[in-house]
């Protein structure tokens, strides 16, 4: 055996340690980095697996027509349209498989519901959240589907546009020209509405479509208006009701018309870092404020969107139901059904496969 080391003297001894704390420096953070990813993989692999399990819910809940509802034909193209863009979300397409057909149901549904008035809304009468959540949907699906299928969209997505932009241009308050309401004869505006129509022309204009870039601009400076002195954004401008839902749609209506990382757009961030954990549970738009947040805060990026993700992913993964679906848990939204809420949820879920054009980075 050999003998035993005496080890360094007094000088190199204090030359080892200070080594050994540097070293210990150096690897605290990489290691602390290293779980973060694992956490991170972990996450990622987790909500892969529940959106697989969500979409799996969608597929057999579709109805015969291709649409997907609740009760009733109430809002069942809006239904459809968010369903539709969900599968586009996980990078599925209409005509391949798995959901290739289901897809191309969907889409034909919708198509079929434009009315006289150019309004795709179905049975559903003047409503422009409906006819906004169907364009947008359209707008996404633009050049992803068969050609017959394509020139029937050709037909149907300018009339669509139309509407929306004469809604835009109602005489309004000052304050609210530029955003929209629940009818596209509306005098004001709100913050809500305004968000799903600024995205349908973005993605409408992104995909070659001919909308005015005043219109877009117009929209934003509604947007602007919205905005509260918590850095959150209220339902309509000069008011101070901030909540997560608005401030989410703030946010992402903002990020992707061209404010990124703006002071608007990082106070609205810095309101849902600090409230999400304690204002979610009581969101009366849950699923809406969960979609518009998991959006904006991902578009927002570094800094924002790695300390917010944990916090959605958890929420949404631990209220999954045993067959996939999701049950709606907001006061407004618990008439609108499962289909409604799982759709919500895997949009949120699926906001890193960056597959719809209108949220890619």
């Amino acid at each position: 055996m050999s003998p035993p080391n005496p080890g360094p003297t007094r000088p190199a001894r204090r030359v080892a340690t200070a080594v050994l704390a540097a070293a210990l420096l150096l690897a605290a953070p990489l290691a602390l980095a290293d779980a973060a990813s694992q956490e991170e993989v972990r996450l990622q692999a987790a909500c892969e697996v529940a959106i697989d399990r969500g979409l799996n819910y969608l597929a057999n809940s579709q109805r015969a027509d291709g649409a997907w509802a609740n009760e009733g034909e109430s809002n069942v193209v809006a239904y459809t349209s968010l369903a539709v863009m969900a599968f586009l979300a996980r990078g599925y397409a209409p005509g391949l498989p798995p959901y290739g057909d289901a897809l191309n149901r969907g889409v034909d549904f919708v198509l079929n519901s434009q009315r006289d008035n150019g309004m795709v809304t179905g049975q559903s009468g003047d409503n422009m959240y409906i006819h906004t959540i169907a364009t947008l949907m359209l707008a996404e699906v633009s050049g992803i589907i068969d050609a017959e299928r394509q020139a029937k969209l050709d037909a149907v997505l300018p009339k669509a546009l139309k509407v929306t932009l004469d809604a835009q241009r109602v005489q309004k308050a000052e304050a609210h020209q530029g955003g929209w309401r629940y009818s596209p004869g509306s005098t004001d505006s709100d913050l809500s509405l305004s968000g799903w129509a600024l995205m349908s022309l973005r993605a409408a204009r992104a995909n070659g479509a001919g909308v005015p870039e005043d219109a877009v601009k117009q929209a934003v400076a509604f947007i602007l208006r919205c905005r509260s002195k918590d850095g959150g954004f209220s339902y309509q401008p000069g008011g101070n009701s901030s909540n997560l839902a608005r401030t989410g749609a703030g946010l992402l209506s903002l990020e992707l018309c061209g404010d990124h990382r703006s002071d608007a757009t990082k106070a609205a961030g810095d309101y849902v870092l600090q409230n999400f954990q304690k204002l979610a549970g009581d969101e009366k738009a849950y699923n809406y404020a969960l979609y518009y947040c998991s959006q904006g805060m991902f578009q927002l990026g570094e800094g924002y969107w790695e300390r917010f993700a944990p916090m959605l992913f958890d929420l949404l993964l631990k209220n999954q139901k045993e067959d996939g679906s999701w049950t709606p848990r907001g006061e407004l939204e618990q008439k609108l059904g499962p289909n409604y809420a799982t759709a919500m949820s895997v949009l949120a879920l699926s906001v890193t496969c960056r597959q719809l054009p209108i949220y890619q980075r």
